[in-house]
């Protein structure tokens, strides 16, 4: 069947008028464990940004979007999770069409039951930066993914008001951990502190110092940084407790200085959240199953939805306001756009 669509040729500046075009494209019926979902909302995420900013020239459009709430249409015929007119939320695979589409196929294996007591704006915020603050809170980490289970252990969260910080302030609060963040604005500030953040550390002063005044002399057990590996590293090293983990999200852009770590033995992790997609792994079901799982804290109102700005329509025009909103990096939460296409 043929679909709306945003799409891109090219890697072009998001001024550029043809960076993202509305387009029209053939989207084929599901097999064996592929879903089609009517797109319902789509989220922005950095990844968007830089994916076609780094996008070759193609001929045919390429469709970004890693974040969706949509309805199933029909299902493979090896499906056994996903029945059609399901409302469903996930983050999908990097490597296929995504979600800046009217309709998209995408393995039922990443996907869930979005929350039902959200609206589609709200969970359409979650898939992407949920599974990667899981993945490295309770994953990368050696921190126990169930309520109030990790009391006396701490985390230092680096970009806590972004999106995968928002999110995993929030887990890492139901999971009993001491959470501390970084924040340079009085609303970015506030927004953590809302979240949960313990303690929370101006970014533009010594945050070693500052740790110690707020009584954690000796730093923290672990730390996800979320901003700026090549700066962060450095700085965060030296608050890390020796045989601690320091995972990183921001893929760097220099040689990183890994003899840091030596000497208090620290380990170093990257986090991305497509790995298990790319490679076709087992584990990418786990992805389904995380996001039952929040759906499931959501409802309970244990989380609360990160969507702080949405676009209503999804179209070229709109998408390109999103991703220059995205570019900034000041972006407090998650911004969304809706359907209809028009």
């Amino acid at each position: 069947m043929q679909a709306s669509a945003v799409g891109l040729y090219q890697g072009l500046p998001i001024s550029d008028p043809a960076s993202l075009q509305d387009v029209t494209i053939e989207v084929g019926e599901p097999q064996g464990r592929e879903i089609l979902v009517a797109v319902m909302a789509t989220a922005v995420n950095p990844i968007d940004t830089k994916q076609r900013q780094g996008q070759a020239t193609v001929t045919e459009p390429r469709i970004l979007g890693f974040d969706a709430v949509g309805k199933v249409l029909a299902v493979g015929e090896t499906v056994t999770t996903i029945m059609p007119d399901d409302i469903v939320y996930y983050a999908g695979a990097v490597n296929r069409p995504g979600s800046d589409a009217q309709y998209q196929l995408v393995d039922e294996r990443l996907v869930a039951q979005a929350p039902k007591s959200w609206t589609p704006a709200q969970s359409a915020g979650l898939p992407l930066t949920t599974l990667t603050a899981w993945e490295a809170l309770f994953e990368k980490l050696p921190f126990v993914a169930a309520p109030q289970a990790n009391q006396g252990h701490s985390v230092l969260i680096i970009n806590g008001a972004g999106g995968v910080g928002s999110m995993a302030i929030q887990l890492a609060k139901w999971a009993g951990l001491t959470v501390v963040t970084t924040a340079g604005k009085i609303a970015t500030k506030a927004w953590v502190e809302e979240l949960g953040a313990d303690v929370v550390l101006d970014y533009h002063d010594d945050l070693a110092t500052q740790l110690a005044n707020a009584g954690m002399p000796d730093g923290v057990e672990h730390a996800i940084i979320l901003h700026s590996t090549d700066r962060y590293l450095p700085i965060v090293a030296p608050l890390v407790r020796p045989l601690g983990t320091i995972v990183a999200v921001v893929t760097n852009q220099e040689p990183l200085p890994m003899e840091l770590l030596k000497a208090k033995s620290l380990n170093f992790a990257w986090e991305f959240m497509f790995t298990k997609s790319d490679y076709q792994l087992p584990a990418m079901a786990m992805q389904g199953c995380i996001l039952a799982r929040v759906a499931q804290l959501a409802d309970a109102g244990e989380l609360v939805p990160t969507t702080k700005r949405i676009f209503d329509g999804i179209n070229a025009a709109n998408l390109r306001a999103a991703h220059e909103v995205v570019e900034t990096g000041q972006m407090l939460g998650k911004v969304v756009l809706t359907a209809p296409f028009k």
